[in-house]
């Protein structure tokens, strides 16, 4: 199985960014093609898709609400899947969690993705 941890979460102001990881391990991350995805859920809301990237890096997807200001790359070599922030607001508080499937895609659906970590969070306070 693949275990995801993710990192880099806290408290930022109004108009500051945060970079978030998400590091892989074990020993069908290190054996297969995977793609990546960040979903987030605030308390009361459903979870939501943020960004996915294909494992070429060359195909990203993201939703309307985080485009121009997030984001999302990996380094294959390192297991790691990232999401820079940029220009956050209150809005984007939550709880980030990510996620991998195999396969050379990008998925946006959360039944989609076979592997997840237990989240990092991250609260933007005006």
């Amino acid at each position: 199985q693949v275990q995801l941890v993710e990192s880099g979460g806290g408290l930022v102001q109004t108009g500051g960014s945060l970079r978030l990881s998400c590091a892989a391990s074990g020993r069908t991350a290190s054996s297969y093609v995977m793609g990546w995805g960040w979903f987030r859920q605030a308390p009361g809301r459903e979870r939501e898709f943020v960004a996915a990237i294909s494992w070429t890096g060359e195909r990203t997807s993201y939703a309307d609400s985080v485009k121009d200001r997030f984001t999302i790359s990996r380094d294959n070599a390192k297991s790691t899947l990232y999401l820079q922030m940029n220009s956050l607001k209150p809005e984007d508080t939550a709880v980030y969690y990510c996620s991998a499937v195999q396969g050379w895609g990008t998925r946006d659906a959360a039944n989609e993705y076979t592997y997840w970590g237990q989240g990092t969070q991250v609260t933007v306070s005006s």
